[in-house]
């Protein structure tokens, strides 16, 4: 019934997955036929998964990863129909439009194979098959299935990776020694980090150079503000979705988990997450398998987790808002980083960093400060940190008229501003001030400034973000 001619050897695709195996699943209702396939595949490379029903074909897509499908059309004796075949075909392009599907027809029934095409098949092989022209058929299918992958893993990681840069990590305070300590002996393990810390003071920049002197540096780290993560959203975002899933789904999308993987993922304002979102984490963590949104088909992936929080997880576990199992996952270590106003020394080596870096930016002949701004960059209390101490440098390095800094040009002097009449002041300035009232008030706890404010802390946030707080 098959050819039994000797295939030509064929060179097997080699992108993507770290260059393993293909995996092809091979689905017909005669074993017979299976074994046949098994023995024209394996020599060749590829491992091949079997299937005798559509039920089981569902079985395997739903927990299996593959690089092709390669399907009869008929299942149930005496019936030439082919419906069942294309049924399935349907359901498999619907679960993943990208995974190439080869149907297999009876000699001659063209109608069924052009119907197959219009459906979404990649190709089809008429039995009994020719070596070669499947072999041929597999490879190129496999390929491009692959580089179609890697091309989609590479533009969502280059979206993101483009957008994050490389902070320097500065630290001489002697409040910042256990910092350093504890990042160098824990960085080139793959254990689980929790940063903690007021709003501001560098967790992102932690994470990153624990990323940078890790095993895994040459895999990316993404980052992922958990917190600014609408409900709707956060599967979507952290896992993906397949096309279809809900209204706006028109295609595809990797999620930050997929992204990262082989690397690390940075989850900021992790205690800001619903406890409903909480369980589905703990479940990535604990098995390292994902599903995207509106697919049945789990991914295994390998990622080390650096999360970062400005709350007490530990209270919020007490009080029933954080889970306790899935804080034991999150804090293998913690990190604690002390506010900007307890590490003072720091504040110059800062300042000229930001200064610089500003000045280059836009192109500006600023080289230093006035003793007079030094002072008072030395007293300020710093509510917002070192995010608050970059943007009033930016600031000064735009408004600075001279070769140095000008304490003027900080605008940081709340008391000179609280002065003025409120007819003096825009309602932005107003709001500016309020803020950082608020945030000083209660040491930079976002959460207590929020309600005193009677903002919602997601409100605060972008608040702060716009007044570069």
């Amino acid at each position: 019934m098959l050819t039994t001619s000797k295939p030509r050897e064929v060179t097997l695709p080699t992108i993507g997955r770290r260059n393993s195996p293909p995996c092809v699943l091979a689905a017909d209702d005669q074993q017979h036929i299976l074994e046949a396939l098994e023995l024209l595949l394996k020599p060749q490379g590829y491992k091949v998964e079997t299937a005798r029903s559509p039920e089981l074909v569902r079985e395997a897509l739903a927990t299996g990863t593959y690089d092709a499908v390669l399907i009869d059309l008929n299942y149930t004796r005496d019936t030439t129909s082919g419906q069942e075949g294309l049924d399935l075909l349907s359901e498999i392009v619907s679960l993943d439009s990208t995974l190439p599907v080869i149907v297999m027809t009876a000699w001659g029934n063209v109608r069924l194979a052009v119907e197959a095409m219009r459906r979404g098949a990649r190709d089809f092989v008429q039995k009994p098959w020719e070596n070669e022209r499947l072999l041929t058929i597999l490879s190129t299918q496999v390929e491009l299935h692959r580089a179609l992958q890697h091309a989609e893993r590479l533009a969502a990681e280059n979206r993101l990776l483009n957008a994050q840069g490389r902070p320097e990590f500065i630290a001489t305070a002697p409040a910042m020694a256990p910092v350093l300590e504890t990042i160098t002996r824990i960085a080139p393990s793959d254990a689980n980090v929790l940063v903690t810390g007021e709003h501001g003071t560098g967790k992102e920049v932690v994470a990153r150079t624990i990323h940078a002197l890790s095993l895994r540096a040459s895999r990316p780290m993404i980052a992922v503000n958990t917190g600014g993560l609408a409900e709707g959203v956060f599967e979507s975002e952290l896992f993906g979705h397949v096309k279809g899933a809900f209204t706006d789904a028109r295609t595809d999308r990797i999620g930050r988990f997929e992204l990262a993987d082989g690397g690390t993922i940075f989850l900021d304002e992790i205690g800001n997450v619903p406890m409903r979102q909480q369980a589905k984490l703990l479940r990535v963590i604990e098995s390292g398998e994902i599903e995207r949104v509106g697919s049945s088909r789990c991914k295994t992936v390998d990622v080390r987790m650096v999360s970062a929080t400005n709350t007490d997880l530990q209270a919020a576990s007490r009080n029933g808002e954080f889970r306790e199992d899935l804080l034991f996952r999150l804090n293998t270590v913690e990190i604690h980083l002390p506010a900007l106003r307890e590490r003072r020394e720091d504040i110059p080596v800062l300042a000229m960093h930001f200064l610089v870096n500003y000045a280059s930016r836009y192109r500006r002949q600023v080289q230093g400060f006035d003793p007079a701004a030094l002072q008072a960059l030395l007293q300020y209390s710093w509510p917002g940190n070192v995010r608050e101490l970059e943007h009033t440098m930016e600031r000064a390095v735009l408004m600075c008229r001279t070769e140095q800094i000008q304490s003027a040009d900080l605008g940081i002097g709340l008391p000179r501003q609280g002065s003025q009449n409120l007819e003096e002041l825009s309602l932005e300035s107003v709001e500016s001030i309020l803020i950082r009232k608020a945030l000083q008030r209660f040491k930079g706890n976002v959460s207590q400034a929020a309600e005193a404010l009677g903002l919602s802390r997601g409100a605060l946030y972008r608040r702060m973000e716009k007044y570069g707080l």
